[in-house]
């Protein structure tokens, strides 16, 4: 489990195989490598991987076909790029971004990215299986970074972001430019929630599934109100 707050930047480089060099490169460093271990989870924009191999400033893992064809690191475009890391959330730690998971719901794309004058304003577009989960105000992870939906446009499945100077120069996303693909994680309170609602189904969008039960009624029976 993470944060989704970005400690350090990296490169990946395949080795062949299912194989992958991520060396980190950034300032901060130490905070990745500081007490890296064989089996620790590292979140490689935005997907978790586990650590086979420590290296002086970096580490050796495996990301499955499944992982390469969902996420955006199989891409060319990644080998030619940084990648955010993060390293898995300890017990006690603080959590100053919310629960990511470092499983990827699918590819995202950025549309368009204005400077204003206190923050950077990122337009991204998602597919329906992603867009499912957002909503204004809400958490989502982009390249594994945490950030609020400033809005959302369901009809168009494109959401703004409001991004301050400081995430922006500490990871990928200054890189980014329009058509730029990103790797986005719904947040699990609300995956959570669908499954609850449609045990038979979590996978159901509430367009294709009738509302008509729930109710005050409803919702006061089950602990809501």
């Amino acid at each position: 489990m993470f944060t989704g707050l970005i400690q350090a930047l990296g490169t990946m480089e395949p080795l062949g195989g299912d194989s992958w060099q991520i060396t980190c490169v950034s300032h901060s460093c130490e905070v990745i490598m500081q007490d890296l271990a064989y089996g620790d989870s590292v979140a490689v924009d935005g997907v978790c991987l586990t650590v086979e191999k420590v290296l002086k400033d970096g580490f050796i893992a495996t990301a499955s076909p499944e992982t390469l064809r969902r996420t955006t690191l199989g891409g060319e475009q990644t080998q030619q790029r940084y990648v955010n890391l993060e390293a898995s959330l300890r017990v006690g730690s603080k959590v100053g971004g919310h629960f990511v998971m470092g499983h990827v719901d699918g590819i995202g794309q950025l549309l368009v990215a204005e400077q204003t004058a206190s923050s950077w304003e990122m337009t991204f577009i998602a597919s329906e299986a992603i867009a499912r989960y957002i909503v204004p105000k809400g958490s989502i992870a982009v390249n594994g970074i945490s950030l609020t939906v400033a809005a959302y446009e369901p009809e168009l499945s494109q959401f703004k972001v409001a991004v301050i100077p400081l995430t922006y120069t500490d990871t990928n996303l200054r890189y980014l430019v329009s058509g730029s693909l990103v790797n986005l994680e719904g947040d699990i309170l609300g995956k959570y929630v669908e499954k609850f609602l449609y045990p038979s189904n979590p996978h159901t969008t509430t367009d294709e599934t009738s509302m008509d039960g729930i109710t005050p009624a409803f919702l006061a029976e089950h602990g809501y109100l």
